[in-house]
């Protein structure tokens, strides 16, 4: 199929993805916690409407960007456990189009990386 990774070059890979998965776990209870705080701030607004508050647009706004933030971060945290669970099987750094080794410069570059550059302008 292809070469294999050296184990401290595995390992190495291993440590990058497992703190990228913390990190965007880590994004997203933000976010989750932005949207509880969220709520019990509508709920206050809802019994001490004021109408002078302009607030509403950029809270709009907030909550648009966090919806942004947490779709990408999501897509992104499947990447990593996608990435991860091919290191448990054995396929870390093999191209899932071509079989084909994956340079190490680009798993340093995107350790989530599961395809060669070329296989992925043709995808």
């Amino acid at each position: 199929m292809g070469r294999e990774l050296a184990p401290s070059t595995l390992e190495r890979f291993r440590q990058k993805l497992e703190a990228e998965r913390i990190r965007l776990v880590g994004i997203l209870d933000e976010i989750e916690e932005r949207r509880k705080a969220g709520r019990l701030a509508e709920g206050a607004a809802e019994h001490n409407p004021d109408p002078e508050n302009a607030d509403g647009g950029s809270l709009a706004l907030e909550m648009e960007m966090d919806i942004s933030l947490e779709q990408n971060t999501k897509e992104l945290l499947d990447k990593v456990l996608h990435a991860q669970d091919r290191m448990e099987k054995g396929l870390y750094g093999i191209c899932e189009v071509t079989g084909k080794p994956i340079p190490v410069a680009r798993l340093d570059a995107l350790p989530y990386a599961t395809t060669t550059v070329e296989a992925e302008t043709r995808l």
